[in-house]
């Protein structure tokens, strides 16, 4: 089987409106985090009055028409995946890979809620007529997906992997499988997600996984792996990769990045939204990535961890880590940078764990000053670390107890 080679990388993150400003800004360590400025977070009395919010609005980078016809959402995604196209070299849709042999892969967690709830004021305040037309293709979860094909001309399948935080990284094992099996050659994968609005900050300060503590420091509040974490930041964003064939890429002469060599998914069947406490779930993930990579722990210098900022969530995956891989691995964290970018957060890091292995640097894990002691591992912090790598894990944990691990290779 054909080895899975990435020659195209795109994002929009609280970071950056790129992949070199996003990933110019992990290294750097600094927070995309900030105040919400919108109206309706003193109307609600919202507990939580921070998030990660995009560096770059999409409305300065799409046309104004273009725009109100797509979610924020499906505004990401659409960004995203065109730096990506263009960053693999794969000219005018068609004339490369034909529209056949094309598939596009794309997931989110929660899909359009902004434009759920902007319509529902609308119909309750203005009537059924009031209501937009658009609003289902804005709101449905596969929207991104969609609208990402319908740009390109994908007709091998369009698909849209929903499995809370473990979306984006899904959605890239999804484009793993396609290439594997010969079914494509080329696949646009990924994941994005914009839901910063009331009832997804309510509903996460309820069930109190969100930080509410930081509301006048807001670029301390992500803590990954620090003592004096409580909760995590949400964010929004997207991250799209372009996958290819190596026979395919070679034969187009295409600049590769380095590979999706091997993925690994599984279920913990435990709790809709805690992580087994043991961590086996998530260790078969990363078991099953080194399995299909033909890879040994040993080969693993580097893990970008899932690490949300929760007490319970980060020591798990630590616990994880030192099942499945050991106590070799150096970690980051990219969500103290980031926030948590939900279904974008698995193929934005997953980026970023492909950057470290090609340019042999791991960011630092923003904000982090005491190291938890029940970690027990080697976890970047201040500044970037200089290493030699040939193999990074990246890990995805969604509610519901998905887990998604990649493990990426030189190219």
């Amino acid at each position: 089987m054909s080895d899975v080679v990435v020659t195209g990388l795109g994002a929009t993150t609280p970071l950056g409106g790129d992949v070199a400003s996003t990933w110019e800004g992990l290294l750097a360590g600094r927070s995309g985090v900030s105040r919400i400025e919108a109206d309706w977070v003193d109307r609600y009395e919202l507990p939580v009055k921070i998030a990660a919010q995009l560096a770059v609005d999409p409305s300065e980078v799409l046309k104004r028409v273009e725009a109100r016809r797509l979610d924020r959402c499906e505004q990401v995604a659409i960004i995203a995946a065109r730096e990506a196209w263009q960053h693999a070299g794969l000219g005018e849709p068609g004339s490369v890979v034909e529209p056949e042999r094309l598939a596009v892969v794309v997931g989110t967690g929660i899909g359009g809620a902004v434009t759920l709830l902007t319509q529902d004021d609308i119909m309750e305040s203005g009537g059924v007529r009031k209501v937009s037309p658009l609003t289902i293709p804005m709101l449905m979860p596969n929207g991104p997906a969609a609208h990402v094909g319908l740009e390109f001309g994908s007709r091998a399948g369009v698909h849209a992997p929903v499995s809370a935080c473990a979306s984006g990284a899904e959605a890239l094992a999804w484009a793993w499988r396609m290439l594997k099996a010969n079914e494509v050659d080329v696949v646009i994968a990924g994941g994005a997600e914009a839901c910063i609005i009331g009832i997804p900050l309510a509903g996460f300060a309820q069930m109190r996984a969100m930080c509410v503590s930081h509301n006048d420091d807001p670029e301390h509040a992500s803590r990954p792996f620090d003592s004096a974490r409580d909760g995590f930041v949400l964010g929004e964003g997207a991250g799209i990769m372009v996958l290819e064939r190596a026979e395919f890429a070679a034969a187009r002469g295409a600049t590769v990045h380095g590979k999706l060599a091997g993925i690994g998914t599984s279920a913990d069947a435990y709790h809709i939204t805690a992580p087994d406490p043991e961590g086996s779930g998530q260790a078969r993930a990363m078991t099953a990535a080194l399995r299909t990579a033909g890879l040994d722990p040993a080969d693993i210098g580097h893990v970008n961890c899932h690490a949300t900022s929760t007490p319970v969530g980060d020591v798990g995956e630590a616990v994880s880590v030192r099942k499945a891989i050991g106590d070799h691995p150096i970690l980051t964290a990219p969500k103290g940078s980031l926030g948590h970018l939900l279904g974008a957060a698995g193929a934005v890091e997953g980026i970023a764990a492909l950057l470290a292995v090609r340019d042999g640097i791991i960011p630092p894990t923003a904000n982090l000053d005491n190291l938890d002691p029940k970690v027990q591992l080697d976890v970047v912090a201040g500044e970037a670390r200089k290493v030699e790598l040939t193999a990074a894990l990246n890990d995805s944990f969604g509610f519901g107890g998905h887990n998604v691990a990649l493990a990426f290779t030189a190219g």
